[in-house]
C-alpha cells in the first residue's frame, strides 16, 4: 500500500490561498477545519496553523464579530501585499543607491597616488557592504519583477552604472599601484601593506 505524498508548508499555504479566492466568502475556523481537507486535500490538524502563517504574513484578514471570529481573503489582497513587498523592496535599494553615490562621488575627490587612509579604507568596506546588499535586494526583487518589470529593468541599469563608476575607481587603484611597482621596485604585498589596500580588493562583478 502506497503512502499519500506529504504537501509541504508552502503548498498548504498556496492551496489555502486558492480556496479563499475561489470561494470569495468569509469562514469560521471550524468551517475551514471541514472544506480545506476535502477540497484542497489539507489535513485538518494544520487548517489553524497555515491559517495563522497567511495572516501573520498580511495575505488573509481576519476580524472578531461578536463571539465568532471570520476569515477571508480576496484576489486583489494577495496582489497588493506583493505590490507592497515590492514598493518597499524598491524603496530601499533607492536609499542604497543614494548612499552608493555619494561614496563614488567622495573616490572621485580622492587624488591618484595619495596615501590610502582610513577614510577611504572605510569607504572601500563600505562600498563592499553596499554591493553585497544591493544583490540581496536584487534577489529579493526577482520574486516580484513580474509585478513590474519595467521598473525592474530601469533600476538595473541605474545598478549597473553606479557598478561600473565603482570599478573605473577599483582601476585607478590598480593603475597606482602598477605605478609604484615600476617606479620604486615594490612587491604587491609591500604595496598593499603600505597603503592599507585590502588584499581582496577587486572589481565588482
Amino acid at each position: 500500500m502506497s503512502k499519500r505524498k506529504q504537501v509541504s508548508a508552502e503548498e498548504k499555504r498556496t492551496r489555502m490561498l486558492n480556496l479563499f479566492h475561489e470561494k470569495k466568502d468569509f469562514y469560521q475556523l471550524k468551517e475551514l477545519e471541514k472544506i480545506a481537507p476535502k477540497e484542497k486535500q489539507i489535513i485538518m490538524q494544520s487548517v489553524k496553523d497555515v491559517i495563522q502563517n497567511l495572516v501573520d504574513d498580511g495575505l488573509v484578514d481576519t476580524d472578531k464579530i461578536g463571539t465568532s471570529v471570520y476569515f477571508w481573503s480576496f484576489p486583489s489582497k494577495a496582489k497588493i501585499a506583493k505590490k507592497n513587498v515590492l514598493d518597499n523592496a524598491k524603496t530601499k535599494l533607492d536609499e542604497y543607491q543614494k548612499k552608493l553615490d555619494k561614496n563614488l562621488e567622495i573616490i572621485k575627490k580622492e587624488k591618484l597616488g595619495k596615501e590610502i587612509t582610513d577614510e577611504r579604507q572605510a569607504l572601500f568596506n563600505k562600498l563592499k557592504a553596499l554591493d553585497e546588499e544591493k544583490l540581496r535586494l536584487e534577489s529579493e526583487l526577482k520574486k516580484y519583477e513580474d509585478s513590474n518589470p519595467v521598473e525592474y529593468e530601469r533600476m538595473k541599469k541605474n545598478i549597473e552604472v553606479a557598478k561600473e563608476a565603482g570599478n573605473r575607481w577599483t582601476d585607478n587603484v590598480f593603475s597606482v599601484k602598477s605605478w609604484c611597482k615600476k617606479k620604486f621596485f615594490l612587491e604587491d604585498s609591500v604595496i598593499d601593506k603600505q597603503f592599507g589596500i585590502p588584499e581582496d580588493l577587486d572589481y565588482i562583478e
